[in-house]
């Protein structure tokens, strides 16, 4: 450690660059280290002085995501497999990340569909598969009430692919009870074909979660209230966590309903809908 130096570090980032790194994981990993070797400077008083001063090294101007509107999103899911239908709309309609949607079970969901309940999360680990973890933060433990407009696909998913059994996952590959693995869902969807014939090429699955997000910021509820639905954690993950099945969420579902209902009727969302994918980043 004591070798550390600016300019290994600075090398450190340039080589990661041109290994191909995005600018935006290399600021994450950047600021990763930094934090490291803060705990080696200012508390354990190894190193004198925090070799990561590259400047502007911290930052990250990540592309702006595609945000989907509502018609978009159903046609997507119409262009899957079945198996894959309600995966792609409890992605969206309820904010969640791949992990945690891949993740659920039959106990996990309430028997008409109301709300789905977020408590693990699948992640791959290298050399071990597939790994049921908890979510990424303390906040992302949480319960997400479901539009009332989408429920009927996730309670027809449940009678048409999901197993008896409490335990029993509510999204498989073809291979019955085997979880689903990203790399097998891109292939058996052909997703990358899909999403250019629509006219959204470079869509990531994650852009259906920022999707809701935004269309939920539309809602007019607080920051608390929308962070609790989207498992995002801050100094207040207790207060948030408390939260996640409060009024204001069930405000949200209502509201992404009638977004639902619209579509379906054929009726054009108005300005303040959300529907028309106006670009708001949330997170």
């Amino acid at each position: 450690m004591g070798k550390l130096s600016p300019a290994l570090v600075r090398q450190w980032r340039s080589d990661r660059l041109a290994a191909g790194v995005s600018e935006s994981v290399t600021a994450k990993s950047y600021r990763l280290l930094r934090a490291i070797l803060n705990t080696a400077v200012d508390e354990d008083k190894i190193l004198m002085r925090n070799p990561c001063r590259v400047r502007g090294a911290d930052r990250e101007n990540p592309d702006e995501r595609p945000v989907l509107t509502v018609p978009q999103v159903f046609d997507l899911a119409s262009r899957m497999p079945e198996r894959f239908r309600a995966l792609v709309l409890l992605a969206a309609f309820g904010s969640l990340r791949w992990g945690e949607v891949t993740a659920l079970r039959r106990c996990d969901v309430a028997e008409d569909a109301a709300w789905v309940r977020v408590s693990r999360a699948m992640v791959e680990v290298p050399g071990r598969g597939l790994v049921v973890g908890p979510p990424k933060s303390r906040a992302g433990v949480r319960t997400v009430i479901i539009p009332a407009a989408v429920r009927p696909d996730l309670v027809q998913h449940l009678k048409t692919w999901v197993k008896r059994p409490q335990d029993a996952l509510l999204f498989t590959g073809e291979r019955a009870g085997h979880a689903v693995r990203r790399p097998n869902f891109s292939q058996r969807t052909r997703w990358t074909e899909v999403v250019e014939k629509m006219g959204l090429k470079g869509l990531h699955f994650h852009d259906l979660r920022h999707a809701g997000n935004i269309w939920a910021s539309k809602a007019g509820t607080s920051t608390k209230d929308l962070m609790a639905r989207m498992g995002h954690d801050d100094m207040r993950a207790a207060l948030i966590y408390q939260r996640a099945t409060s009024d204001a969420d069930q405000q949200i579902a209502d509201r992404l309903s009638r977004l639902v209902d619209r579509h379906r009727k054929g009726i054009e969302p108005e300005d303040d809908e959300g529907g028309d994918g106006l670009p708001v980043p949330v997170g």
